[in-house]
């Protein structure tokens, strides 16, 4: 008989749990849900979890306690509670770019103690923190002003990637924590019409600009920024204004200085931050400039209360291993390749597409940490809207369609808004969407509800087979008490460690993203041939006729 240790070097194929599992799916897969249900009175109550003002609930999913176990035990053949351990110790586990993954420092209380490299890193993270604190205060109270003397109203944030999208998706999904009087925008997308409808009306003297660049070389930012610059001294005209109007925020000092931001108006990052990782950071400086810089450490302590969570719980009662190996399961089992998230909730209608990145870029890769190419599915395709607005545009593909996709239903309980009955209506919307999902309505439940004595009673026979659909689609619903900058923090901090579970269990670095490389070196290279209308025959015959299209019709 195979050892612990033999079994657990296994490729994830070989392993008897992963064979167990396939085993599962074929029992299981000829049961439906609502059947597990009518077995066992007590399946909400088993298959729930609260923790501090979230309520997970994963019922409604094609498992059952045998099922659920062996998933358990396949996270920890592939010895996640050492990969936790490495995480959380400072190692170098992002290896294809020798940095460790540290952004869960970032939220660590300031007595505490993290190492990395040799050192702890919990002091500069803090006194990072002291210095935006100082700054946005500084910022709210008027102390700092523009070139002219004049208080700044208008802050534009220019970043990409996760030096936008947290920070947009924070400050949407938290706006009735704004402070008035100021008012931020973001600028990412190189179009020019970004850049220029955000300066539209703008006033040089009342506006500050961040400019968020972890290398301070990303072409986007930097563009847009210099772009910004030029407008900037249009007006103010003298170089030595801009240390009023623009602050950066970056591990390249060198760089920053050069663009002219003063040294003392640079804010620090740190290798070991991924950029979907980076809005704990000074990268939360739009952020805490835009509902204040105590609400920004509360979504901080969130973020902490789920780490904890997170590296404590047993992997049975613990919510990102929970919902990490469920997406494991009808991703490699049932070969579901898309996965939904539907927030019921408008203030988090960024949340699909800040979650898509993360879950994207991160496991959206065929290599494993050998360098093999894994022989099984790895990321799903992650998208969605929030409800009740997706029920009239995608849910008859949910509900009809022959492809059945996963979904995570997220609800806040109690609404910053209490208008009428809305939020009550709202509420039995998803939870109605959640049922349907999973029942179904066969022909016979059809018919029943027809009565001969209608007018219309042959037509609706005839139509009958039309409104019956499957059912048996499995989803998760996770209720928050209410969307407070904590719960916030411990939402995304949630989502964060279910990536990097299922990164573990498919043995891939979730933390790099070389697929985007070759993209931006062509684009380097294209950029030039425009610019100088030369080499255009150097390329395929497809991209040179676009250039040449191009070319022809620019003005």
């Amino acid at each position: 008989m195979m050892n612990n240790k033999m079994e657990r070097a296994l490729p994830l194929q070989k392993k008897a749990i992963w064979k167990k599992l396939q085993n599962h799916k074929i029992r299981l897969e000829k049961t439906d849900i609502i059947d597990l249900f009518n077995k066992n009175p007590k399946r909400f109550d088993e298959f729930s979890i609260q923790q501090g003002e979230f309520l997970l609930d994963y019922s409604k999913n094609r498992i059952d306690k045998k099922a659920f176990d062996s998933l358990i035990e396949l996270a920890e053949s592939c010895h996640l509670p050492a990969w936790m351990d490495k995480m959380k110790a400072g190692h170098n586990i992002n290896h294809t770019e020798r940095r460790s993954v540290f952004h869960i420092a970032l939220r660590a209380p300031a007595d505490e103690v993290m190492e990395t490299e040799g050192r702890n890193v919990i002091p500069e993270i803090h006194e990072e923190l002291d210095k935006m604190e100082t700054f946005v205060k500084q910022v709210h109270s008027g102390e700092w002003v523009g070139y002219t003397g004049k208080k700044i109203i208008k802050v534009i944030n220019i970043g990409i990637g996760g030096s936008d999208l947290g920070p947009y998706l924070t400050t949407q999904s938290l706006r009735p924590y704004w402070i008035e009087d100021i008012e931020l925008h973001f600028v990412s997308n190189l179009d020019g019409a970004q850049l220029a409808l955000t300066l539209e009306g703008m006033d040089p003297e009342t506006t500050l600009f961040i400019v968020a660049s972890k290398s301070f070389a990303t072409l986007e930012t930097i563009y847009e920024a210099s772009t910004a610059r030029e407008w900037f001294l249009e007006k103010a005209e003298d170089n030595e204004h801009i240390k009023h109007h623009f602050v950066a925020i970056s591990s390249n000092v060198e760089k920053a200085t050069e663009f002219g931001i003063a040294p003392e108006n640079i804010f620090r990052m740190w290798d070991w931050v991924g950029g979907r990782y980076s809005l704990w950071s000074s990268i939360g400086l739009s952020i805490a400039l835009q509902i204040g810089m105590d609400n920004f450490r509360q979504i901080l302590a969130g973020a902490h209360a789920m780490d904890k969570h997170f590296f404590e719980a047993d992997f049975h009662h613990n919510i990102p291993v929970i919902l990490a190996m469920l997406g494991v399961w009808y991703r490699n089992f049932f070969n579901y390749d898309t996965h939904a998230i539907l927030p019921y909730d408008s203030l988090l209608h960024l949340l699909p597409s800040y979650l898509q990145q993360l879950d994207m870029e991160s496991n959206g890769k065929q290599l494993k940490r050998n360098g093999a190419t894994a022989r099984y599915a790895t990321g799903p395709i992650i998208w969605g809207e929030t409800g009740s607005n997706g029920q009239h545009a995608f849910f008859q593909f949910l509900h009809q369609s022959e492809t059945v996709v996963p979904v995570d239903f997220i609800a806040s309980i109690n609404t910053h808004y209490p208008l009428r009955d809305h939020q009550s209506l709202l509420f039995s919307n998803l939870i109605a969407q959640s049922e349907a999902l999973m029942k179904g309505r066969n022909l016979d439940e059809v018919l029943e509800n027809l009565s001969p004595d209608s007018p219309d009673y042959d037509h609706q026979q005839l139509i009958a087979r039309y409104r019956t659909f499957p059912g048996n689609s499995p989803s998760n619903t996770l209720l928050i008490d209410k969307l407070t900058p904590y719960n916030f923090g411990s939402l995304l901090a949630m989502y964060e460690h279910k990536v990097f579970v299922q990164g573990v269990i498919w043995n891939i670095n979730s933390f790099d993203q070389w697929g985007v490389e070759l993209g931006k070196e062509l684009a380097s290279q294209l950029q030039r041939d425009l610019l100088h209308g030369e080499h255009m025959e150097d390329h395929d015959p497809s991209t040179t006729g676009l250039l040449k299209h191009y070319m022809k019709v620019s003005d």
